[in-house]
């Protein structure tokens, strides 16, 4: 018995950490056995969410690990260490899901990643692609989603004044 305790009295159960990808699950029932290798992810969303959750918990080797290429080919393990320890992970949202389920060999998942850095918010919104290989989902690779700049303020004219004085 602790010292909190007292006879008679139960100990409070511990509330669970959530799940950094959003799914609203406990992370030990929803990314954590995909990175610590005790699952495989069933469907290219389950494998996404788990990546974007091994970056918040620096899970480098699980990236690597998931990458159609060995990924040790295509990335550079110091930089994914600094940016993925240096970051603060805000949220994942999922943007939309093309195939990628238990019967499908590829899919694709649309995201954006949010995350903040130097005290800079930033956003990456990518269209992932996805194979399945000897039954397995690995991530293959992906096309970034550039950000439309849309304007607030009415274009100024041939000959008007400059806006910014």
């Amino acid at each position: 018995m602790n010292e909190a305790e007292k006879p008679g009295e139960k100990p409070e159960p511990e509330t669970p950490v959530p799940c950094p990808c959003g799914s609203g699950l406990a992370y030990s029932v929803c990314c954590e056995p995909y990175i610590t290798g005790m699952k495989k992810p069933a469907t290219a969303e389950a494998l996404m969410r788990s990546r974007y959750t091994a970056y918040t918990v620096q899970a480098i080797d699980y990236i690597i690990d998931t990458c159609v290429s060995g990924g040790e080919r295509d990335i550079d393990r110091r930089a994914t260490e600094k940016w993925s320890g240096e970051s603060k992970w805000l949220g994942l949202n999922i943007i939309a899901v093309g195939k990628g389920g238990p019967s499908d060999t590829e899919g694709s998942v649309e995201f954006e990643a949010h995350y903040e850095q130097n005290g800079f918010r930033k956003r990456h919104h990518e269209i992932g692609r996805f194979r399945k290989k000897d039954g397995r989902w690995l991530y293959d690779d992906g096309q970034m989603v550039p950000k439309t700049v849309t304007r607030s303020a009415p274009k100024a004219g041939r000959n008007d004044p400059c806006p910014c004085g």
